[in-house]
């Protein structure tokens, strides 16, 4: 059987990038499940485990609130504005 994936809409912004860190992201960073370090880069504790997020890379919040880290160019290939 073939099955496809159902249109999600997600949070996600572009880390060291985008200008504006969206509440979500800060608010993560403050409670911890988001460590920041001066290389540029950061952890973010997800659903799998900690994963590491480096600048350029994109940063969503899940339909759950969930956050994990994205290459762009999956991000590109799986996500269009809406």
């Amino acid at each position: 059987m073939k099955y496809r994936k159902k249109p999600v809409v997600i949070e996600a912004f572009r880390f060291q990038i985008d200008d504006d860190m969206p509440d979500w992201f800060a608010d993560a960073v403050s409670n911890c499940s988001v460590t920041l370090h001066e290389d540029g880069t950061c952890h973010i504790n997800t659903l799998e485990g900690k994963m590491l997020a480096n600048k350029g890379d994109y940063v969503i919040r899940g339909v759950s609130g969930e956050l994990y880290p994205c290459k762009p160019d999956i991000f590109n290939a799986t996500y269009e504005k809406v």
